[in-house]
Protein backbone atom coordinates (compact mmCIF):
# COMPACT_ATOMS: atom_id res chain seq x y z
CA UNK A 1 0.00 0.00 0.00
CA UNK A 2 1.20 3.74 -1.17
CA UNK A 3 1.50 6.05 1.86
CA UNK A 4 1.37 9.60 0.91
CA UNK A 5 3.25 12.11 3.57
CA UNK A 6 1.76 15.82 4.07
CA UNK A 7 3.95 18.52 6.11
CA UNK A 8 4.55 21.59 6.37
CA UNK A 9 7.73 21.92 6.16
CA UNK A 10 10.18 21.83 3.09
CA UNK A 11 12.95 23.67 1.78
CA UNK A 12 13.03 26.84 -0.31
CA UNK A 13 12.98 25.25 -3.70
CA UNK A 14 10.97 22.63 -3.34
CA UNK A 15 8.10 23.45 -5.41
CA UNK A 16 6.30 19.97 -5.97
CA UNK A 17 5.95 20.43 -9.55
CA UNK A 18 6.33 16.55 -9.95
CA UNK A 19 3.23 16.26 -7.40
CA UNK A 20 1.39 18.75 -9.56
CA UNK A 21 1.66 16.69 -12.57
CA UNK A 22 0.28 13.89 -11.21
CA UNK A 23 -2.77 16.07 -10.31
CA UNK A 24 -3.20 17.24 -13.82
CA UNK A 25 -6.44 15.64 -13.82
CA UNK A 26 -7.94 17.87 -11.26
CA UNK A 27 -6.68 20.90 -13.22
CA UNK A 28 -8.64 20.37 -15.57
CA UNK A 29 -11.23 19.63 -13.73
CA UNK A 30 -10.92 23.20 -12.17
CA UNK A 31 -10.33 24.69 -15.70
CA UNK A 32 -13.54 23.13 -16.69
CA UNK A 33 -15.74 24.16 -13.91
CA UNK A 34 -14.31 28.08 -14.14
CA UNK A 35 -14.74 28.07 -18.03
CA UNK A 36 -18.45 26.64 -17.12
CA UNK A 37 -19.67 28.48 -14.20
CA UNK A 38 -18.65 32.04 -15.93
CA UNK A 39 -21.42 31.67 -18.54
CA UNK A 40 -23.73 28.64 -17.12
CA UNK A 41 -26.59 30.71 -15.84
CA UNK A 42 -26.70 33.77 -18.67
CA UNK A 43 -28.93 34.04 -21.21
CA UNK A 44 -26.69 33.97 -24.21
CA UNK A 45 -23.90 31.96 -22.68
CA UNK A 46 -20.60 31.63 -24.65
CA UNK A 47 -21.60 34.24 -27.23
CA UNK A 48 -20.47 36.83 -24.23
CA UNK A 49 -17.11 35.60 -25.34
CA UNK A 50 -17.53 37.03 -28.81
CA UNK A 51 -19.73 39.85 -28.11
CA UNK A 52 -17.57 41.42 -24.88
CA UNK A 53 -14.34 41.83 -27.31
CA UNK A 54 -16.30 42.41 -29.87
CA UNK A 55 -18.25 45.97 -28.42
CA UNK A 56 -14.58 46.57 -26.54
CA UNK A 57 -13.13 47.13 -29.98
CA UNK A 58 -15.74 49.07 -31.42
CA UNK A 59 -14.84 51.68 -28.18
CA UNK A 60 -11.92 51.70 -29.32
CA UNK A 61 -12.62 52.65 -32.60
CA UNK A 62 -14.73 55.59 -31.61
CA UNK A 63 -12.50 56.60 -29.04
CA UNK A 64 -8.73 55.94 -29.88
CA UNK A 65 -9.23 55.64 -33.72
CA UNK A 66 -11.55 58.51 -34.47
CA UNK A 67 -11.29 61.02 -31.86
CA UNK A 68 -7.89 60.84 -30.45
CA UNK A 69 -6.45 59.65 -34.14
CA UNK A 70 -3.74 57.48 -32.47
CA UNK A 71 -2.13 55.44 -35.15
CA UNK A 72 -2.54 51.78 -35.80
CA UNK A 73 0.61 51.43 -38.30
CA UNK A 74 -1.58 50.62 -41.39
CA UNK A 75 -3.18 47.86 -39.51
CA UNK A 76 -7.16 48.15 -40.31
CA UNK A 77 -8.50 49.42 -37.04
CA UNK A 78 -11.33 47.00 -35.93
CA UNK A 79 -8.58 44.14 -36.21
CA UNK A 80 -5.74 46.24 -34.31
CA UNK A 81 -8.28 47.02 -31.44
CA UNK A 82 -9.22 43.38 -31.22
CA UNK A 83 -6.55 41.54 -31.49
CA UNK A 84 -4.81 43.48 -29.02
CA UNK A 85 -7.43 43.63 -26.49
CA UNK A 86 -7.88 40.09 -26.75
CA UNK A 87 -4.48 39.37 -25.44
CA UNK A 88 -4.33 42.05 -23.03
CA UNK A 89 -7.61 40.18 -21.57
CA UNK A 90 -5.72 37.06 -21.18
CA UNK A 91 -2.99 38.33 -19.72
CA UNK A 92 -5.31 40.91 -17.09
CA UNK A 93 -7.13 38.02 -16.57
CA UNK A 94 -4.37 35.75 -15.22
CA UNK A 95 -3.38 37.82 -13.14
CA UNK A 96 -6.69 39.58 -11.73
CA UNK A 97 -7.78 35.63 -11.27
CA UNK A 98 -4.95 34.08 -9.62
CA UNK A 99 -4.40 37.97 -7.38
CA UNK A 100 -7.81 35.64 -5.64
CA UNK A 101 -6.17 32.47 -5.52
CA UNK A 102 -6.42 32.02 -1.44
CA UNK A 103 -9.05 34.14 -0.58
CA UNK A 104 -11.50 32.58 -2.83
CA UNK A 105 -10.27 28.89 -1.97
CA UNK A 106 -9.87 29.33 1.50
CA UNK A 107 -12.67 27.11 2.28
CA UNK A 108 -11.63 24.44 0.26
CA UNK A 109 -7.92 24.40 0.81
CA UNK A 110 -9.04 23.91 4.60
CA UNK A 111 -10.74 20.69 3.94
CA UNK A 112 -9.23 18.92 1.41
CA UNK A 113 -5.53 18.59 0.47
CA UNK A 114 -4.09 18.57 -2.93
CA UNK A 115 -0.95 20.56 -4.41
CA UNK A 116 -2.47 24.70 -4.10
CA UNK A 117 -0.50 25.16 -7.78
CA UNK A 118 -3.33 23.55 -9.07
CA UNK A 119 -5.69 26.30 -8.66
CA UNK A 120 -3.53 29.15 -10.58
CA UNK A 121 -2.35 26.82 -13.36
CA UNK A 122 -6.22 25.84 -14.33
CA UNK A 123 -6.83 29.44 -14.06
CA UNK A 124 -4.44 30.50 -16.77
CA UNK A 125 -5.58 27.12 -18.65
CA UNK A 126 -9.21 28.56 -18.37
CA UNK A 127 -8.57 31.99 -19.35
CA UNK A 128 -6.56 30.67 -22.31
CA UNK A 129 -9.48 28.65 -23.76
CA UNK A 130 -11.41 31.61 -23.44
CA UNK A 131 -8.65 33.59 -25.86
CA UNK A 132 -8.74 31.13 -27.99
CA UNK A 133 -12.40 31.22 -28.51
CA UNK A 134 -12.25 35.27 -28.78
CA UNK A 135 -9.58 34.47 -31.74
CA UNK A 136 -11.80 32.72 -33.54
CA UNK A 137 -13.71 36.20 -33.99
CA UNK A 138 -9.77 37.86 -34.93
CA UNK A 139 -8.88 35.27 -37.32
CA UNK A 140 -11.99 35.45 -39.36
CA UNK A 141 -11.32 39.20 -39.74
CA UNK A 142 -7.63 39.02 -40.07
CA UNK A 143 -9.28 36.51 -43.18
CA UNK A 144 -11.18 38.91 -44.28
CA UNK A 145 -8.78 41.68 -44.66
CA UNK A 146 -5.70 39.50 -45.73
CA UNK A 147 -8.05 38.46 -48.93
CA UNK A 148 -9.02 42.33 -49.46
CA UNK A 149 -4.89 43.52 -49.19
CA UNK A 150 -5.83 44.82 -46.27
CA UNK A 151 -3.73 43.05 -43.43
CA UNK A 152 -0.31 40.60 -44.60
CA UNK A 153 0.16 37.90 -41.33
CA UNK A 154 3.77 36.53 -41.02
CA UNK A 155 3.19 33.23 -41.47
CA UNK A 156 6.32 32.15 -40.78
CA UNK A 157 6.64 33.66 -37.38
CA UNK A 158 2.87 32.30 -36.36
CA UNK A 159 4.75 29.09 -34.83
CA UNK A 160 6.37 32.10 -32.13
CA UNK A 161 2.13 32.33 -30.76
CA UNK A 162 2.01 29.35 -28.55
CA UNK A 163 5.58 30.20 -27.09
CA UNK A 164 4.34 34.27 -26.45
CA UNK A 165 1.10 32.74 -24.46
CA UNK A 166 3.20 30.70 -22.45
CA UNK A 167 5.33 33.27 -21.64
CA UNK A 168 2.51 35.86 -20.96
CA UNK A 169 0.71 32.87 -18.96
CA UNK A 170 3.34 32.44 -17.00
CA UNK A 171 4.22 36.36 -16.17
CA UNK A 172 0.61 36.56 -15.25
CA UNK A 173 0.66 33.92 -13.17
CA UNK A 174 3.54 34.83 -11.26
CA UNK A 175 2.09 38.25 -10.43
CA UNK A 176 -1.17 36.94 -9.51
CA UNK A 177 0.47 34.29 -7.15
CA UNK A 178 2.56 36.88 -5.34
CA UNK A 179 -0.75 39.21 -5.12
CA UNK A 180 -2.86 36.65 -3.70
CA UNK A 181 0.54 35.59 -1.17
CA UNK A 182 0.67 39.40 0.17
CA UNK A 183 -3.25 39.71 -0.13
CA UNK A 184 -3.95 36.90 2.89
CA UNK A 185 -2.20 39.47 5.24
CA UNK A 186 -2.87 42.89 3.30
CA UNK A 187 -6.53 42.83 2.07
CA UNK A 188 -5.52 46.56 0.34
CA UNK A 189 -3.44 45.14 -2.34
CA UNK A 190 -6.45 42.97 -3.91
CA UNK A 191 -8.44 46.70 -4.38
CA UNK A 192 -5.31 48.25 -5.43
CA UNK A 193 -4.88 45.76 -8.34
CA UNK A 194 -7.42 46.62 -10.21
CA UNK A 195 -7.12 49.85 -10.73
CA UNK A 196 -3.24 48.88 -11.46
CA UNK A 197 -3.95 46.88 -13.87
CA UNK A 198 -6.22 49.21 -16.18
CA UNK A 199 -2.91 51.51 -15.45
CA UNK A 200 -0.51 49.12 -16.71
CA UNK A 201 -3.33 48.61 -19.89
CA UNK A 202 -1.92 52.10 -20.83
CA UNK A 203 0.90 51.83 -20.12
CA UNK A 204 1.40 48.54 -22.61
CA UNK A 205 0.56 49.30 -26.29
CA UNK A 206 -2.84 47.92 -26.36
CA UNK A 207 -4.53 50.87 -27.86
CA UNK A 208 -1.60 51.76 -29.68
CA UNK A 209 1.33 50.72 -31.83
CA UNK A 210 5.08 51.37 -29.80
CA UNK A 211 6.18 52.57 -32.87
CA UNK A 212 3.63 56.46 -32.50
CA UNK A 213 6.13 56.91 -29.27
CA UNK A 214 9.51 57.41 -29.43
CA UNK A 215 12.41 59.58 -27.04
CA UNK A 216 12.23 58.78 -23.31
CA UNK A 217 8.82 57.45 -23.42
CA UNK A 218 9.42 54.91 -25.38
CA UNK A 219 12.19 53.78 -23.32
CA UNK A 220 10.28 54.12 -20.39
CA UNK A 221 7.18 52.04 -21.53
CA UNK A 222 9.94 49.23 -23.00
CA UNK A 223 10.46 48.55 -19.31
CA UNK A 224 7.09 47.39 -19.20
CA UNK A 225 7.61 43.33 -19.01
CA UNK A 226 4.42 42.82 -21.12
CA UNK A 227 5.32 45.30 -23.95
CA UNK A 228 7.41 43.48 -26.34
CA UNK A 229 5.52 40.38 -26.45
CA UNK A 230 2.11 42.20 -27.59
CA UNK A 231 4.40 43.77 -30.30
CA UNK A 232 5.63 40.55 -31.41
CA UNK A 233 2.32 39.31 -30.99
CA UNK A 234 1.34 42.11 -33.47
CA UNK A 235 4.21 41.14 -35.60
CA UNK A 236 3.49 37.51 -36.03
CA UNK A 237 -0.58 38.30 -36.49
CA UNK A 238 -0.65 41.30 -38.35
CA UNK A 239 2.85 41.98 -39.95
CA UNK A 240 3.37 45.17 -37.78
CA UNK A 241 4.86 45.88 -34.73
CA UNK A 242 8.21 47.02 -33.86
CA UNK A 243 10.42 43.64 -32.53
CA UNK A 244 14.06 44.12 -31.34
CA UNK A 245 16.12 41.15 -29.70
CA UNK A 246 16.90 43.27 -26.86
CA UNK A 247 13.45 43.91 -25.27
CA UNK A 248 12.47 40.23 -26.01
CA UNK A 249 15.39 39.01 -23.75
CA UNK A 250 14.54 41.28 -20.82
CA UNK A 251 10.95 40.86 -21.07
CA UNK A 252 11.78 36.58 -21.14
CA UNK A 253 14.07 36.98 -18.71
CA UNK A 254 11.54 39.07 -15.91
CA UNK A 255 9.01 36.26 -16.44
CA UNK A 256 11.02 33.72 -15.55
CA UNK A 257 12.54 35.96 -11.94
CA UNK A 258 8.50 36.69 -11.38
CA UNK A 259 7.12 33.21 -12.23
CA UNK A 260 10.34 31.68 -9.60
CA UNK A 261 9.79 34.53 -7.04
CA UNK A 262 6.10 33.86 -6.89
CA UNK A 263 5.97 30.25 -6.81
CA UNK A 264 8.40 30.15 -4.07
CA UNK A 265 6.39 32.52 -2.18
CA UNK A 266 3.15 30.92 -2.80
CA UNK A 267 4.41 27.59 -1.78
CA UNK A 268 6.00 29.06 1.62
CA UNK A 269 2.67 31.04 2.62
CA UNK A 270 0.09 28.35 1.59
CA UNK A 271 1.68 26.16 4.91
CA UNK A 272 0.17 29.05 7.45
CA UNK A 273 -2.24 31.22 5.03
CA UNK A 274 -5.36 29.07 7.00
CA UNK A 275 -4.26 30.99 10.18
CA UNK A 276 -4.66 34.46 8.84
CA UNK A 277 -6.70 34.67 5.63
Amino acid sequence: MQHTHISAKGRLFDLKLSELWRYRNLVWLFTRRSFLVTYMQTVLGPLWLLIKPLLTSVTYVVLFGNIAKLSTDGVPQLLFYLSGSALWSFFSSCVTDNASTFTNNANLFGKVYFPRLVMPVSSVLSNLILFLIQMLLTLALLLWYTLHGMAAPRLSALVLLPLLLLQLGALAMGFGIIVSSLTTKYRDLRVLLDFGVTLWMYATPVVYPLSAVDGPLRRILLINPVTAPMELYRYCLLGAGSVAAAPLVYSLVFTLLVSAAGIVIFSRVERTFMDTV
